[in-house]
């Protein structure tokens, strides 16, 4: 039996016989991580609601065939402030759900776990709900996917003055090659600025026009790239 020591966010759970449940993690160091909590279900569980999304935990793990077991769970970081308020609670959930459609299990993504655990913190101690969280998280780990957007010019052409979006043809098209969605020249600038090292700047943007428009780009583009709807971004705007 090989045991580890893993810091993780939980991204999902689902039960398992009568009392346990498996959860599926992004780990520090080894990816996307499928392990059981056994007992978690009972009332007396001494995991208490720590493995639950979006937590954050230090983890002492067991290797198994199929499954690791999770034998000991540690609050890294609680996001209490995430659990009291539904739509920073919904945005946390939508930055949890895209990294486990990207995630591979067994596959170490350092990057991408501390890209989630800087969301999620800044997603916490913002004083207001940040508008472009979400977003700008969608378009920064299509950057780490290694499909971030064409901006400078038509994708297919080159020529600097565009008018449209789509996610298929990677960037945005000039008016001769236009198709996939109208776009402005504010909201291809935002979408520059977060992939540009001017993430704060972006985030601070107030919320306008450019702001929806690349929140909403951001998603369509990421489920072009995963070939799914995202359900939890969804969720407010439909509630």
């Amino acid at each position: 039996m090989t045991l580890y020591r893993e810091e993780a966010v939980v991204l999902r759970t689902h039960k398992l016989g009568e009392a346990d449940r498996i959860i599926v993690l992004m780990t520090g160091g080894r990816g996307k991580v499928r392990a059981v909590a056994k007992g978690v279900r009972k009332t007396k569980s001494r995991f208490g609601g720590r493995l639950e999304p979006p937590g954050h935990v230090s983890l002492l793990l067991h290797e198994g065939r199929n499954l690791d077991v999770i034998n000991q769970a540690e609050t890294v970081d609680p996001h209490r402030v995430l659990r009291e308020d539904l739509d920073r609670m919904t945005d946390a959930l939508a930055l949890v759900e895209a990294v486990d459609q990207v995630a591979q299990e067994g596959e170490p993504n350092p990057a991408l776990f501390k890209m989630l655990t800087g969301a999620l913190r800044a997603l916490a101690e913002a004083p207001e709900r940040p508008q472009l969280l979400v977003g700008a998280f969608y378009w920064k780990l299509l950057a780490l996917e290694g499909v971030a957007p064409v901006l400078d010019g038509c994708v297919v052409c080159g020529t600097p003055d565009t008018v449209s979006f789509d996610p298929t043809e990677g960037g945005v098209l000039c008016r001769e090659h236009r198709r996939g969605a109208s776009v402005e020249t504010a909201t291809v600038d935002l979408v520059r600025r977060i992939l540009g090292g001017r993430l704060g700047s972006a985030l601070s943007e107030p919320p306008g026009p450019a702001v929806f428009a690349t929140a909403h780009l951001a998603t369509v583009a990421l489920e072009a790239h995963l070939e799914r709807r995202l359900r939890a971004v969804h969720m407010l705007r439909e509630g």
